[in-house]
C-alpha cells in the first residue's frame, strides 16, 4: 500500500507536464509606407509605421534625423536617394527593419541678369546681360571668400542661365562680365543676392541686378578678384533692392 501512494503522485506530475502549453515568443514585424515618392527637398513627406507586434518603433531618415512616433511629418534639405529605415523592437528584445527608398528632387533656379542703371534713369529694365558669369554660393561669408560655389554658369542670349538640383537653403548670387558685376549693390545690402529658401516645388526665378563698370576698374579674369572679406563696403547712399528685385515662385508641379 506504501509502494502504491509513493508512485501516485510521480502520475500526476507526468500528466501536469504534458499539458502545459510551450512558452512562444512573438517577433515584431517592421512596415510601413510613404505618400510621396519622389518628393521634392523642403516638401513634408509622411511616413506612417504599420508594424505589428512591437513595443517601440524607430524612424531613421538617412539624413541624420531620427523619429520615435508611427507617423512623421519630414522634409528633406538636399536632393538625392535616401534608404529611410523603419525598426520595430519588441518586447522581449528581437528587432526587425524595413527599408523605404526615397528619391528627393532639387530645386530649379533661373537667374536673370539686369542692368541697375536702366532702373536708376526710370528707363524699363529690359536690357539683360548675356555672357555673364553666375555662380550660386551656400553663405554669405562663402560669397565674400569665394569658396564652395557651384558650378559656374553663363547667362544666354536672354541673359538668364538655370541651375538645376539644389538643396532647400538660401544662396547668394555672384554675377561677373568684363564690366559688370553684383559687388557693390551686395555691400550695400545683402538682398540684392540673397534668394529665398528655395522650396523643391516651385520654380523659382531671382532678378540680379548688375552695376556697369568702365574698362580698368575691375579684374580682367574673374581668377584675379581678391577675397570680399577684405574690402570696405563703398561709401555713400545705399541702394536698397525692395520691390526691384523679383523673387518668383512658380508652382511646379
Amino acid at each position: 500500500m506504501k509502494r502504491f501512494i509513493f508512485i501516485l503522485p510521480l502520475l500526476s506530475l507526468i500528466v501536469i507536464s504534458c499539458t502545459k502549453e510551450p512558452c512562444v515568443i512573438i517577433e515584431p514585424d517592421a512596415n510601413g509606407s510613404v505618400d510621396l515618392n519622389p518628393a521634392y527637398v523642403g516638401e513634408y513627406v509622411r511616413f506612417t509605421s504599420h508594424s505589428t507586434n512591437s513595443d517601440y518603433i524607430e524612424w531613421d531618415m538617412d539624413d541624420g534625423i531620427l523619429y520615435n512616433e508611427p507617423v512623421v511629418d519630414h522634409y528633406f534639405v538636399d536632393p538625392g536617394f535616401y534608404d529611410v529605415t523603419l525598426r520595430a523592437f519588441g518586447t522581449k528584445g528581437g528587432i526587425s527593419s524595413f527599408v523605404i527608398p526615397e528619391e528627393v528632387i532639387g530645386a530649379e533656379l533661373t537667374v536673370l541678369v539686369r542692368l541697375w542703371t536702366d532702373i536708376e534713369g526710370g528707363a524699363d529694365p529690359g536690357y539683360l546681360l548675356p555672357g555673364a558669369e553666375v555662380i550660386l554660393y551656400p553663405t554669405y561669408d562663402d560669397w565674400l571668400n569665394f569658396t564652395n560655389g557651384s558650378e559656374t554658369l553663363y547667362t544666354d542670349s536672354y541673359g538668364e542661365c538655370t541651375f538645376t538640383g539644389l538643396s532647400y537653403q538660401r544662396y547668394y548670387v555672384d554675377v561677373w562680365e568684363a564690366n559688370h558685376g553684383n559687388e557693390d549693390l551686395a555691400f550695400e545690402d545683402v538682398g540684392w543676392i540673397e534668394t529665398p529658401m528655395l522650396e523643391g516645388v516651385y520654380y523659382w526665378t531671382f532678378e540680379a541686378m548688375v552695376d556697369y563698370y568702365p574698362d580698368g576698374k575691375k579684374a580682367a579674369a574673374a581668377k584675379e578678384r581678391a577675397p570680399r572679406s577684405l574690402k570696405a563696403a563703398p561709401a555713400g547712399e545705399k541702394r536698397t533692392p525692395a520691390d526691384i528685385v523679383k523673387k518668383v515662385a512658380r508652382e511646379r508641379k
